[in-house]
């Protein structure tokens, strides 16, 4: 697989720090003329963020950007794009490996690099799989532990890392002597579609040139006869760096209307349940039972339909015994047919794939992944705050009436 022309970005994030250095030394060890690129945001308290750029020998330049109305992630942001475009245009670079500081989140980043006019080619997050339920189980803030990202970011350990791991379409893994079959287990059910690559994993030489250390001898311009070294492919690892990234996929596949949630599963201990229905929750009761939904499982997310609120998609989004929710605008159902234009494409069709005669794409859409998950209990809870048939029948003008104990928790 050659190198593309112009300059590919490969952005490589985590908040498990061995791991992703351990992958971006090994993107710059396979593919020679391959640069860093990475800004340290530990050093916001000083006022600035650190710049480096260095390849597989060392570092070849730091500066400093100030940071940007107090905050360490808008001066990345800012800085980031002038920085790429000086490597393309001073040329020598095939790859430039952009290394996100800990909690820096890869999709603003992604975003942030399309947007400035240079190619993505592919989004990696550094994972150690024995690592991924401790995360997931930190409800602490970032800032406790000094990775805060601006003085206003309220983000937790456990939601950013949970961010991190599903936008991302590769995970490279590291060769975890501490994991065992329930922690890549889990891995495995909470992304699915990803592309696992451990990172210390090689290819053979390319299997089209013929075995052995050496290609056959070749004559040299004096007569002599000597060896052809022989051409190697690149290591999975710097293939799905190279791979292609789409941005706008990426964010459909992160929408709670069309996200590619987790499938059922239920290996070494570790279960996911979808959970899916067509009958709207009743707003008092699924509020009464929100600390023990969020409780139930390591992981959740998916998308929810209240009684009181017929016209409002909203969005479950829980890890580290926290939970986030938010209207995420309107159920398609519910626009007018002048307003389907303006909705993506993606979204269209995801919706056309579950359409309902009476409810169109209004429905209960959650997805729970934990060891140990009770998912007798976890479905009996469910249903249990789901409208009675005598609720149901009575119809959206007196579900309407029902008390709107949302409204605090949405700030409505």
């Amino acid at each position: 697989m050659a190198v593309p022309p112009g300059l590919p970005v490969v952005i490589v994030g985590g908040l498990h720090a061995d791991a992703r250095r351990a992958a971006v030394a090994r993107l710059l060890a396979d593919v020679p003329g391959s640069v860093v690129l990475h800004h340290d945001l530990a050093t916001a308290a000083a006022g600035t963020v650190v710049r480096t750029i260095r390849d597989a020998s060392g570092v070849l330049d730091a500066g400093e950007a100030p940071l940007v109305n107090d905050c360490a992630c808008c001066a990345l942001r800012e800085d980031l794009v002038p920085e790429l475009e000086r490597l393309r245009d001073t040329g020598g670079t095939r790859l430039a490996v952009v290394e996100l500081w800990d909690s820096v989140e890869p999709k603003a980043m992604a975003e942030v690099v399309t947007a400035g006019g240079l190619t993505v080619t592919g989004v990696i997050t550094a994972v150690d799989p024995a690592l991924v339920l401790p995360y997931l189980g930190n409800g602490d803030d970032l800032a406790d532990g000094g990775l805060a990202a601006a003085a206003t970011d309220q983000r937790t350990v456990a939601d950013t890392f949970a961010r991190q791991l599903e936008y991302a379409p590769v995970l490279a893994v590291a060769d975890s002597p501490e994991a065992d079959d329930e922690d890549r287990e889990l891995l495995a059910q909470l992304h699915p579609t990803a592309r696992q690559v451990r990172i210390g994993q090689d290819l053979p030489a390319d299997p089209a040139e013929p075995a052995g250390p050496t290609a056959p001898a070749q004559p040299s311009g004096d007569g002599l006869t000597v060896p052809t070294p022989r051409r190697r492919a690149l290591s999975p690892l710097a293939q799905a760096a190279l791979a292609g990234f789409d941005v706008e996929a990426a964010a459909a596949a992160q929408h709670p209307a069309c996200a590619l949630l987790p499938a059922e599963a239920d290996a070494h201990g570790v279960s996911t349940l979808v959970w899916s229905m067509r009958r709207p929750f009743h707003p008092e009761r699924l509020y009464a039972a929100l600390e023990d939904l969020t409780c139930a499982a390591a992981r959740s997310q998916g998308r929810f339909w209240l009684a009181d609120k017929p016209d409002t998609l909203f969005h479950w989004d829980a890890a580290g015994g926290a939970l986030c929710v938010e209207s995420t605008g309107p159920w398609l159902a519910s626009l007018p047919d002048a307003a389907w234009d303006m909705v993506p494409p993606v979204r269209r069709a995801a919706a056309a794939l579950d359409w309902h005669p009476e409810h169109g794409d209004r429905c209960q859409h959650l997805v729970f992944t934990s060891p140990g998950l009770d998912r007798d209990g976890l479905e009996r809870l469910l249903e249990s705050c789901l409208l009675t048939d005598a609720e149901y029948a009575a119809g959206p003008d007196a579900w309407q009436r029902l008390p709107h104990a949302f409204d605090t928790l949405l700030e409505v």
